[in-house]
């Protein structure tokens, strides 16, 4: 039984990074100029040009064409059942997307799940690399849907931003908000709660933010190091998460070593609303 899983590019994940896997990807529109996410443009592209413009781009999910081509595609390459890890309904149109694409490739009946992942970025990542460690361990389509799906519940996402910025060019904060936060260094935790965007709280000074960050990790239970994490950052440098990673070692240390941290960019889908600067974790907390 060969098993494919086919996700989308707001999982920030490469595209060609593992042969079990497709990645399609969304659109990036600066003005009129319109890309493929990891196709067109990379990431470190793609923050040149978000620091560089006045606007904020918009992003364009994946279409059910886009999935109906990736489904018969793994067929021809000899895919007996096929996974779909969809971004967060709740964010974007891309899991109705994928499960239209579904339903006219025959269903469940015909071995094509849709999984709605209810996240984003490292979190729908690590949701992906589970979903690989399944194939690796002989699991069919059905047990893996079922799997990834339970073990959704147990991810956890949180996130510490630079700025408000942003979020105020994208109306999610008030001007006179975003200007008060900047003067007094105020800097959000963020999480992703059932498949939405939250707010955890809100720190003054960096130093502050990270405790705050550590203290979502502690509430949610602690990381589960026998199953896929994941640290991610925007913009053009890991700086800020390295100070985080070298402040927050008594998280890591006696689990991994620091080499072994897995760290990438985070691309558009969620660069795009809180800018560069920001860091991210994604993890199964202890069940």
């Amino acid at each position: 039984m060969t098993v494919h899983i086919i996700t989308d590019s707001a999982s920030d994940i490469a595209q060609g990074a593992d042969p079990r896997l497709t990645v399609l990807p969304l659109t990036i529109a600066f003005g009129g100029d319109v890309y493929r996410d990891g196709v067109d443009i990379t990431t470190e592209r793609f923050y040149e040009l978000l620091i560089e413009s006045d606007h904020l781009p918009t992003t364009g999910q994946v279409n059910p064409f886009q999935y109906t081509e990736a489904i018969e595609a793994a067929r021809t390459a000899g895919a007996d059942e096929i996974v779909i890890i969809a971004l967060s309904s709740k964010l974007s149109g891309i899991c109705q997307s994928a499960q239209t694409a579904a339903f006219e490739a025959g269903g469940e009946a015909a071995g094509v799940y849709v999984v709605d992942t209810l996240s984003a970025t490292v979190g729908e990542r690590i949701l992906v690399e589970r979903a690989l460690e399944l194939v690796d361990e002989g699991l069919d389509g059905a047990a893996i849907a079922e799997a990834v799906t339970a073990a959704r519940d147990l991810v956890c996402v949180v996130g510490l931003l630079d700025t408000l910025e942003y979020l105020r060019r994208g109306g999610r904060v008030p001007a006179a908000a975003a200007a008060i936060g900047e003067l007094l260094a105020i800097k959000p935790v963020i999480g992703i709660d059932d498949g939405l965007v939250v707010l955890r709280g809100k720190a003054r000074g960096s130093k502050n933010g990270r405790n705050l960050l550590n203290r979502a990790i502690e509430e949610a239970g602690g990381v589960d190091f026998d199953l896929p994490l994941h640290l991610g950052y925007t913009g053009l440098s890991d700086r800020v998460l390295q100070k985080y990673i070298d402040d927050s070692r008594a998280l890591w240390e006696r689990a991994l070593d620091r080499a072994e941290l897995p760290v990438s960019r985070v691309g558009a889908t969620i660069g795009t609303h809180v800018g560069p600067g920001a860091i991210a974790l994604a993890f199964f907390r202890r069940g």
